[in-house]
C-alpha cells in the first residue's frame, strides 16, 4: 500500500514538472516558470506536510526519487562553478587594463565590507529590540550534540593563525583548487586566475603575440563555459521545485514554532537589509523597481538552494544581460560575493548570535561591544572566506572574538535551514549590490540596458 501511495505522491510531482515543461514550450518567460516553481514547490509540500506530517515515511520514500531532481540540478551548478569563476577571473583581467581592474576589485571589496558592517549592526539592533536570550531555549539532545561539535570545529580552526589562514589561499597544486577540494578552494581558485591573467598582461610587452593567442584561447574558453551555464540554467524552474518541496515537506513545524521569536527577528533584520540595498540603489541614481524584478531569477533560486556559489552562473547573467554590467565588473563581484562580506550569513547572522548569547550568559553590553561587534564581523567577513564555511564559521569566529560560547550556536539547529534561505537570497543581492555601485561609479554600465523594460531573453535560458 505505501508503494501506490508513493507513486500517487510521484504522479503528481511528474504532473507539476511536465507543467513546467509546457510552460517552457510555449515560451513563457524564464522569470514566470521559476517563480511559478517556486510557489508549486512550497504548496506541494505544505499539502504533504499537512497530511502526512514531516517525519513520514511516505514522504521520505517520495523525496528519494524527487531529490534526484533537485540535488542533480545543485550537483550541475556545483560542477561548474570552479570552472565559471576561473574564466569569469581570468578573462576580467586579461580584457582590461591594470588601473580599471584595481579600481573595480577595490571598490566591490569595500562595498561588501562596508554593507556586511551595516547588517552586523542590523543583526544587533533587531537581537536588541527583541529581546532574544538564549538562556530561553533549551537544548534538546541534537542540539546539544550540534553544540559538541561546533566547539569542537572551533579547536580545529583556532590551532591555524590567521597569517596561516590567509597564505592556505595560496594553492600549493591548482589542480587540486580546481577540484574543489579543500575549505579554500574557491579563492584559491580566484588568487590562480587573477595571477595568470596578471601574467597575460606582462606578457603582452615582451611576446604581444604569445599573449594575443592566449587572451583569445581564455575567451573562447569563457564563451564554451557560459554555453554550459546557460544548459545548466535551463533546468532551474524544475530544481527549484524538487528543493523547495523537498524542504518544506520535511520541516519540523514544531520546533519552527519553539523558535518562532528568532526566526521572525532574523526576517526582519533580512527584509530591512534588502531595503537598505534598494536604497542604496537609489543614492546611486537606479531603479530600485527594476532591479528587483530583473534580480528575481537569481534571488529566487538562492532562497530555495541555499547556495551562493550555486547561484553564481545565474548572478553573472543577470548583471551583464539584465542590469547592463560590465563582464567585468560582473563576474568579480559575483565571484568575490561567493566567499567575501556575505550580508546574511557573515554579518546578520553572527551580529544576531552575538547580542542573544550576551544576554543569556550576563556579558554587558554597552556602547564599545556594539562597536567592538561590528568591527570584527566586518573584518571575519572577509578572513573566513579563506578557510570556508558561511554562517557557521562567521558565527564561530564572530563569538570566539568576543569572548561568548559558541556551544550556544547548536540551539539552532532546528531552524538552521528556515533561516539560511534568506540569509543566502541577502548575500547573492549583496554581491548584486557591489556590482552595480561599481559599475556606476567607474563608469560600466549601460544605463539603457538597466533601464529597459523587463523582457526575457528566451533564447539564453
Amino acid at each position: 500500500m505505501n508503494t501506490l501511495y508513493t507513486l500517487l505522491i510521484l504522479s503528481v510531482a511528474v504532473a507539476i514538472i511536465f507543467g513546467l515543461y509546457v510552460m517552457q514550450k510555449k515560451h513563457m518567460s524564464f522569470t514566470k516558470r521559476v517563480l511559478t516553481a517556486l510557489v508549486a514547490g512550497i504548496l506541494f509540500g505544505s499539502v504533504l506536510q499537512l497530511l502526512l506530517g514531516s517525519e513520514s515515511e511516505l514522504i521520505a520514500s517520495s523525496n528519494t526519487w524527487i531529490s534526484i531532481i533537485g540535488s542533480g540540478y545543485v550537483r550541475l551548478l556545483n560542477m561548474i562553478v570552479i570552472p565559471l569563476v576561473f574564466v569569469a577571473i581570468s578573462t576580467s583581467i586579461v580584457n582590461q587594463d591594470a588601473n580599471s581592474l584595481r579600481k573595480s576589485a577595490l571598490s566591490i571589496i569595500i562595498v561588501l565590507m562596508f554593507t556586511t558592517a551595516i547588517s552586523a549592526g542590523l543583526g544587533a539592533g533587531i537581537s536588541t529590540i527583541f529581546g532574544l536570550d538564549s538562556s530561553e531555549i533549551l537544548a534538546g539532545e541534537a542540539e546539544a550534540a550540534r553544540g559538541q561539535a561546533l566547539e569542537d570545529t572551533l579547536n580545529d580552526f583556532q590551532t591555524k593563525p590567521i597569517p596561516e589562514q590567509i597564505t592556505e589561499i595560496i594553492p600549493r597544486n591548482v589542480f587540486y583548487a580546481m577540484s574543489g577540494q579543500g575549505s579554500s578552494a574557491t579563492l584559491s581558485v580566484v588568487f590562480f586566475a587573477a595571477f595568470l591573467g596578471i601574467a597575460t598582461i606582462g606578457l603582452r610587452r615582451k611576446k604581444p603575440d604569445s599573449a594575443e593567442a592566449f587572451t583569445k584561447f581564455l575567451n573562447m574558453l569563457h564563451d564554451v563555459v557560459m554555453r554550459m551555464v546557460t544548459l545548466v540554467l535551463r533546468f532551474t524552474p524544475y530544481g527549484v521545485f524538487a528543493l523547495l518541496s523537498r524542504f518544506v515537506s520535511t520541516s519540523n513545524l514544531s520546533e519552527i514554532s519553539r523558535l518562532f521569536e528568532f526566526v521572525a527577528a532574523s526576517y526582519l533584520a533580512i527584509i530591512i537589509m534588502f531595503i537598505i540595498h534598494l536604497i542604496i540603489l537609489v543614492v546611486y541614481k537606479l531603479n530600485p523597481v527594476k532591479y528587483l524584478k530583473k534580480a528575481s531569477v537569481p534571488l529566487s533560486f538562492a532562497f530555495s538552494s541555499r547556495s551562493s556559489a550555486g547561484t553564481l552562473p545565474l548572478n553573472v547573467e543577470t548583471q551583464i544581460e539584465k542590469l547592463g554590467v560590465s563582464n567585468g565588473v560582473a563576474n568579480l563581484s559575483a565571484s568575490l560575493g561567493t566567499s567575501i562580506g556575505q550580508n546574511g550569513c557573515a554579518g546578520i547572522y553572527p551580529g544576531m548570535l552575538a547580542v542573544m548569547i550576551a544576554v543569556g550568559t550576563g556579558v554587558p553590553m554597552d556602547a564599545s561591544f556594539f562597536i567592538k561587534l561590528i568591527i570584527i564581523t566586518a573584518i571575519s567577513s572577509f578572513g573566513i572566506a579563506g578557510v570556508g564555511g558561511g554562517a557557521t564559521f562567521a558565527a564561530l569566529t564572530v563569538l570566539s572574538s568576543m569572548g561568548l560560547p559558541v556551544g550556544l550556536v547548536g540551539l539552532l539547529i532546528a531552524i538552521e535551514p528556515l533561516i539560511d534561505m534568506a540569509r543566502t537570497a541577502l548575500n547573492v543581492s549583496g554581491s548584486m549590490i557591489a556590482g552595480l555601485v561599481t559599475a556606476r561609479r567607474l563608469g560600466e554600465i549601460d544605463m539603457a540596458i538597466y533601464n529597459k523594460e523587463f523582457k526575457e531573453i528566451e533564447e539564453t535560458v
